[in-house]
């Protein structure tokens, strides 16, 4: 068993070496993602994605930016620490709508230009870079 240690120590620091393995690590850092449906339903207010970097979202909500952090590997998908400006807007029903959306998503499905957050209760987020 001693013989087999030195060569264990250099295989359990191969995971600190693998890079991103967030949905960052998956996707364009330069691609903003459009939301396009939520639920099946298309969305008719401009909302949006991004991760420029190492487990960074940032994006546009209907009305105000956002931020957050997401650190699970992908697939999985979950947002820690979403913070956003404060500005008034008109339609508050749908901004709450976006953020409540956003929150229960687990999963997520990087393919080409499309990016789909889902959970296992069927809900669905689909966005689209441009």
């Amino acid at each position: 068993m001693l013989k087999i240690m030195p060569l264990l120590i250099p295989l359990a620091f191969l995971n600190t070496c693998a890079g991103d393995e967030s949905i960052a690590g998956y996707v364009d850092p330069s691609a903003e993602y459009d939301l396009v449906e939520i639920d099946g339903e298309a969305i008719n207010l401009r909302a949006t994605i991004t991760f420029p970097s190492a487990g960074e979202v940032v994006g546009q909500a209907p009305y105000n930016r956002y931020f957050a952090t997401q650190t699970v590997p992908y697939p999985w998908f979950s947002l820690d620490g979403i913070g956003a400006t404060r500005m008034a807007c008109p339609e508050m029903a749908a901004e709450t709508a976006f953020f409540e959306a956003l929150e229960d998503m687990t999963l997520s499905e990087a393919s080409g230009d499309t990016l789909i957050l889902s959970n296992s209760d069927g809900r669905q987020m689909v966005f689209v870079a441009r």
